[in-house]
């Protein structure tokens, strides 16, 4: 929780600063975000490229696992496009971009924000957050009144990272390698379901 809270007072700050007219000419007349993308996606595919046991996990698993991060992807978009109809001033097509997010907020609200605009992206960071955030606090619940798994899919991106101890506290040594072979294959998929949802 402590890794999103940080997040948001960089958020938070950035925001000060543009309001503030903070930063220096150059800084705002250039398009920056674009090379943090690119900065991200080379974090990405190192953070990927060095967890072995990510990569392990299919071995060790049949073709079952991959119901998992199916039922995420499914489940998630279904939950997006069930609450469009509710969010005024928000297609569709965008409810399920953010929803694609799966809990991957750094990258997520940067491909939002560079396809369809800031106040997009804006959303999807914040739905994304609050994502990792609810995983965090209500793991136990999850676990009780849903089974081993709901953490699992309530983390999705993140259940191979940030949210990956408490899934491992509450589901269970066990759910260990399928929490970061979910979230490894949602997080590779987060950059093409957003392009091609918002794009399409």
């Amino acid at each position: 929780m402590t890794k999103s809270l940080v997040i948001s007072l960089f958020f938070a700050l950035g925001i000060l600063a543009g309001i503030l007219d903070l930063l220096p000419g150059f800084f705002m007349d250039n398009d920056f975000s674009t090379y943090a993308l690119y900065f991200l996606m080379f974090l990405v595919g190192v953070e990927i490229g060095a967890d072995k046991n990510a990569l392990n996990a299919i071995k060790k698993f049949n073709l079952k696992i991959l119901a998992i991060p199916l039922s995420v992807v499914i489940g998630t978009l279904a939950g997006a496009a069930a609450v469009s109809p509710l969010l005024s001033g928000i297609s569709l097509r965008e409810s399920l971009a953010v929803g694609a997010g799966f809990g991957y907020y750094s990258l997520s609200s940067v491909f939002i924000s560079k396809i369809s605009g800031e106040t997009l992206g804006v959303i999807a960071l914040i739905s994304n957050i609050s994502r990792e955030i609810i995983t965090l606090l209500f793991a136990p619940l999850l676990v009780k009144y849903f089974g081993k798994l709901a953490p699992i899919a309530s983390g999705g991106a993140t259940a191979m990272d940030t949210t990956l101890p408490v899934i491992t506290r509450f589901s269970g040594k066990d759910y260990a390698v399928i929490a970061v072979f979910s979230g490894l294959l949602l997080t590779l998929l987060v950059p093409f379901l957003v392009t091609i949802i918002l794009k399409a």
